[in-house]
């Protein structure tokens, strides 16, 4: 009985793997079968013949190249960015003595979070369009730097109140200033939660739609998410491209996470243990 209680959570987290991965599993088996006929008989099988060649139909003719080249570039350094501007602030009021204004600082940070997304698509238009920038990746990498900033502050913030003082004490006693301390001590020791925000801002980046949809409409300048779009209209009849077009915008996530998995573990436990 209590190896039967033990190999429950066991059974239940298998169960919930084989729900996520089926899906992802028919798509990944769909995008090397020869034609939609192929995929109408054996829906759910492995194919007898592998069509690679569904993959370099999807890459060049669908421009599937553009557009995964234009989120990866966008989505890297809208996050790289955000994380950077939310490191130095995170710093100041967590680590700087300035009174009440960190509260006050970080109380704006957190009211911030509370303005759905949606709300402010109108405001951002306008000033994207005051700022001729309309139709330019910029129109994308300034909202989005702008949307992870708040949610990167809290989370380093909380990541840098658990280091001890006694670090920053004995680096002043070195003769280090704020700047020292902040990029030779703080930042090497933030790693981990750096990482954990980085790959939560990449995801939200690179699957966003509504504003890549709305602000690019040259198309050469789309995102993946937009382009795939097109692509479903484009070769509606053809699911075998389809499906390789959408493996195409899961790899990179997948690569992201086989890399950075430890670093992720650190960044969400450290932080909630103190000293």
């Amino acid at each position: 009985m209590p190896r039967l209680k033990k190999s429950l959570p066991h059974v239940a987290l298998l169960g919930y793997l084989v729900v996520v991965l089926f899906p992802f599993l028919f798509v990944l088996f769909s995008s090397v079968k020869k034609d939609n006929n192929a995929i109408a008989l054996n829906p759910f099988g492995i194919p007898k013949t592998f069509e690679f060649s569904n993959y370099v139909e999807a890459w060049v003719n669908a421009k599937i190249s553009t557009y995964f080249f234009n989120s990866l570039y966008i989505s890297i350094l809208s996050s790289v960015v955000s994380i950077l501007l939310a490191s130095m602030f995170a710093f100041a009021v967590t680590r700087m003595r300035q009174g009440q204004w960190n509260k006050i600082l970080f109380s704006l940070v957190l009211i911030g979070m509370l303005i759905p997304n949606n709300a402010l698509m109108l405001p951002i238009y306008t000033i994207v369009r005051k700022l001729h920038i309309l139709n330019t990746h910029w129109a994308l990498i300034i909202p989005y730097i702008a949307n992870a900033i708040p949610f990167t502050i809290i989370i380093l913030a909380a990541f840098m109140r658990s280091l001890p003082s006694e670090i920053e004490e004995a680096a002043v006693m070195d003769g280090l200033k704020a700047p020292g301390i902040f990029a030779r001590i703080i930042v090497p020791l933030t790693v981990p939660a750096m990482v954990t925000v980085f790959i939560v801002n990449f995801l939200g980046n690179w699957n966003e739609f509504l504003l890549a949809n709305y602000f690019l409409s040259n198309d050469e300048l789309r995102t993946l998410p937009v382009g795939m779009v097109q692509f479903r209209d484009q070769y509606q009849m053809n699911y075998a491209q389809m499906s390789a077009g959408i493996v195409y915008s899961v790899v990179p996530v997948i690569v992201i996470y086989a890399i950075l998995q430890e670093k992720i573990i650190e960044g969400v436990t450290a932080g909630s243990v103190k000293g």
